[in-house]
């Protein structure tokens, strides 16, 4: 499959991908991550190894786009957990009697 990562020309394939891939050890996933096999590579480190570019030079859309049509499976940024409710000190205490006040 042709794609372009950082206006360059790739020609890729699912095999090439994991024959690139093969012994590279996972760095820790922060953000948007590809699954190469069975571990879980961060997308710009995948990017990194299939292009020989510096990780600058190449968004992480590119990179998942691209192994999404080579049908690997790419997860993306991680969910902020929603804010919890700050309760008051009156809030706090009234609940923990058992009695809640609404204020």
């Amino acid at each position: 499959m042709r794609c372009v990562i950082a206006r360059f020309p790739f020609d890729l394939t699912k095999s090439g991908v994991l024959e690139s891939m093969k012994g590279v050890k996972p760095e820790q996933v922060i953000g948007e991550s590809v699954i190469i096999g069975r571990r879980t590579y961060p997308v710009k480190q995948v990017g990194q190894v299939i292009t020989h570019q510096d990780r600058r030079d190449f968004s992480a859309g590119e990179v998942v786009r691209a192994m999404t049509q080579l049908g690997f499976t790419c997860r993306g940024l991680p969910r902020a957990a929603a804010p919890s409710r700050v309760l008051s000190p009156i809030q706090q205490a009234s609940a923990m009697l058992g009695t809640p006040v609404t204020v």
